[in-house]
């Protein structure tokens, strides 16, 4: 069954300023020392809006990319705390990281195209 247009457009609008928010909490505000080189692509709101999947997409190797998202997992207290007294959110969504791998796999496609297209120029 499809949810009204009003929810899904205020689920969209609090998908695009958690998205802000946490970006900037990211830039600057967090001392782990695991968080590395990190920006939010994406925020899915759950369909009750009392969860949240966010998408980070990490500079660097698989395993820093996995200490990052470690390091967020262990600071979503103060990220949840910081959502509260910038959104003014009664309840803030509970906060789900994940890596987002497609711009990895679009480089990657990106390259074994390339390569094809250079085979077809030297068959030619």
């Amino acid at each position: 069954m499809a949810e009204p247009r009003a929810l899904q457009h205020m689920r969209d609008r609090r998908s695009i300023a958690l998205r802000d928010e946490i970006s900037a909490i990211l830039e600057g505000e967090l001392g782990d020392p695991r968080i590395g080189l990190a920006s939010v692509t994406e925020v899915q709101m759950g369909a009750g809006g009392k969860s949240a999947t966010v998408f980070i997409n990490v500079e660097g190797t698989e395993e820093e990319a996995d200490e990052t998202i470690a390091g967020l997992n262990a600071a979503v207290g103060y990220i949840r705390h910081q959502l509260i007294l910038r959104l003014q959110l009664r309840r803030p969504p509970e906060l789900h990281f994940h890596h987002d791998r497609g711009h990895s796999y679009g480089a990657r496609v990106d390259q074994l195209l390339a390569r094809v297209a250079k085979r077809r120029k030297k068959e030619t």
